[in-house]
């Protein structure tokens, strides 16, 4: 009879600590992610002061809007497509290819 109530002692142990275990452990890993990304995070603002930095010339920010496809005023702009393709039809037209 005493190993009965011994074993419903510890089964009710278990099954009352089951879910603040299952939680901490749970909160524990959602913590590693979270600092994980913090840090991922991190690097990548010390790398966007880093550019803003060094791009604070008027000339560097008006290389960087038209390497991302702005134009000044009165320009018009001209999308050039199928380069490589037109390259390797001129080096084989030659016999570079």
């Amino acid at each position: 009879m005493r190993l009965l109530w011994l074993t419903a002692l510890v089964g009710l142990s278990v099954y009352l600590y089951y879910q603040p275990l299952a939680s901490y452990f749970e909160a524990r890993n959602d913590l590693a992610a979270r600092r994980i990304e913090v840090e991922r995070l991190r690097i990548a603002k010390v790398g966007l002061e880093r550019r803003l930095v060094n791009s604070t010339s008027v000339e560097t920010t008006q290389r960087e809007a038209r390497r991302i496809g702005y134009v000044l005023p009165g320009e018009q702009l001209f999308v050039v497509k199928g380069i490589p393709e037109w390259r390797r039809v001129q080096r084989s037209v030659r016999g570079d290819g």
